[in-house]
C-alpha cells in the first residue's frame, strides 16, 4: 500500500509526496505537527497540514529569507528571527560575520524540538554561542523591545492560527519601532497566484509604514504554486541600491551576488499587486 502525503492549498488544488515513515505526529497546544520521510523531497516538517520544510529544497527560503537584508544592511549586528523554530534562518543568518546575537523566538517548544531531532541538517546553528532561543510569542517580545535590532526576520506560518497577528498592520509599526535607525525587516507574504489580497495588503500595510518597501521572489517547489514572496521594509537602506560587488555571503546555494538584483525584478502580474496599491 502506498502512503501519501496530501497539502489542500486550496478547495480546488493539492500537492501530494509519497510518504515512506512518519517519525512525528502530535497536536501541540498550538497546531498538528507531523514529520515525515518522503521519497522526491526527503525529510518534511509540516504544521497543521501545510509544508513548512523539507531537506532537498529548504535552502531556498532560508537564504531568500536572509541574504537579501543581511546583504542591504551595511553592519547587521542583532538580528531577531519570529518564528523559524526549525533553525533554518538563523543557520543562514550567521553566515554573516558582523552578526553579533542572533535571537529566535519561537511559540511552540515542540517546532524546535523535533527540528533538532528529525531535521538536524536545518536546525544546526541553534546551539550557537551568538543565538539566543526564546519559547514566547513574538507580537509580544517585539513590542517590549524598542530600538533594539538592526534587521527583523518574520518566518511565519500562513496567516492562520498563531500566526495571524504577524500579519497586521500594528505588527509592522511594532517592527518599526523595535529597528534602529537603519534599521530594515523581510517577512514572507505568500504567494501571488492564491494570496494575490495578502500581497496587496502586506505590501499596502508596510510601504504606509516604511520608506522605502520591496517585494521578492523565489521559487520554491514545495510551497503553494511553487512561486513565493518576500516582503522587505527599511528605514534607510535601499535593497536594490546594493554593489552586488560587497556582497560576501559564502556557501549559499539559491542565493549569489548576482540574483540579489534579480530577485527584485518582478513578473508584470505580481508587480501589478503592488502597484495598485503603491
Amino acid at each position: 500500500m502506498e502512503l501519501w502525503v496530501t497539502e489542500r492549498q486550496t478547495p480546488t488544488h493539492a500537492i501530494s509526496m509519497r510518504s515512506t515513515a512518519t517519525l512525528e505526529s502530535m497536536q501541540t497546544p498550538y497546531q498538528h505537527l507531523a514529520v515525515v520521510d518522503t521519497e522526491q523531497w526527503g525529510r518534511m516538517l509540516v504544521l497543521d497540514g501545510m509544508v513548512m520544510t523539507t531537506e532537498r529544497d529548504e535552502f531556498v527560503y532560508h537564504e531568500m529569507m536572509v541574504h537579501p537584508a543581511l546583504s542591504t544592511h551595511p553592519h547587521p549586528r542583532d538580528v531577531l528571527v519570529v518564528g523559524g523554530g526549525d533553525g533554518g534562518v538563523i543557520r543562514e543568518v550567521l553566515r554573516h560575520r558582523s552578526v553579533q546575537r542572533a535571537v529566535l523566538v519561537e511559540i511552540d517548544a515542540e517546532v524546535l524540538r523535533v527540528s533538532q531531532k528529525h531535521l538536524p541538517s536545518i536546525a544546526c546553528a541553534l546551539d550557537d554561542a551568538r543565538v539566543h532561543v526564546i519559547c514566547g510569542d513574538g507580537y509580544a517580545h517585539i513590542a517590549e523591545h524598542r530600538d533594539a535590532y538592526d534587521v527583523i526576520l518574520v518566518d511565519s506560518t500562513e496567516p492562520v492560527g498563531p500566526a495571524v497577528s504577524l500579519f497586521t498592520k500594528g505588527f509592522y509599526q511594532g517592527i518599526f519601532e523595535a529597528l534602529r535607525d537603519d534599521g530594515l525587516f523581510v517577512a514572507q507574504s505568500d504567494n501571488p497566484w492564491f494570496k494575490a489580497d495578502l500581497i496587496r495588503t502586506v505590501t499596502r500595510d508596510v510601504a504606509a509604514i516604511f520608506p522605502i518597501m520591496q517585494l521578492y521572489t523565489a521559487h520554491i517547489p514545495t510551497y503553494p504554486s511553487g512561486l513565493w514572496t518576500f516582503t522587505m521594509g527599511s528605514k534607510v537602506h535601499d535593497p536594490r541600491a546594493v554593489d552586488a560587488r560587497h556582497i560576501a555571503v559564502q556557501g549559499t546555494k539559491y542565493y549569489a551576488p548576482s540574483l540579489h538584483h534579480a530577485a527584485f525584478a518582478l513578473p508584470k502580474f505580481v508587480a501589478d499587486l503592488v502597484a495598485r496599491d503603491a
